[in-house]
């Protein structure tokens, strides 16, 4: 069986995140054994991306939770810590109740 989005074929996990984010993962990671010029240009074209899709981070940053919630829920199961009581701070300086 094989998964296409948008007519192109989604072989692994990073295709997936490749087409989700219509850019190759490795221009946001970078790769081992970059050069310093292939960095500047990589970082350069990330910007330019950027610059062009100002929505881009926040895009992604709903498609990442959205995926971890479908596939890994249990990483939103998250318990408030109690803090021991006695043990707070008073809140002093600018804001502080009186």
């Amino acid at each position: 069986m094989h998964t296409f989005i948008g007519g192109h074929q989604a072989v692994n996990h990073l295709d997936f995140v490749e087409l989700a984010l219509g850019t190759p993962v490795e221009l946001w990671l970078g790769v081992e054994g970059e050069t310093e010029l292939e960095r500047a240009a990589r970082l350069d074209a990330a910007r330019d991306i950027l610059a062009d899709d100002p929505t881009l981070p926040d895009d992604v940053s709903r498609i990442a939770a959205e995926a971890i919630e479908a596939y890994v829920p249990e990483l939103f199961n998250v318990v408030p810590l109690s803090r021991p009581a006695g043990r707070r701070r008073p809140v002093t300086g600018k804001g502080a109740a009186a």
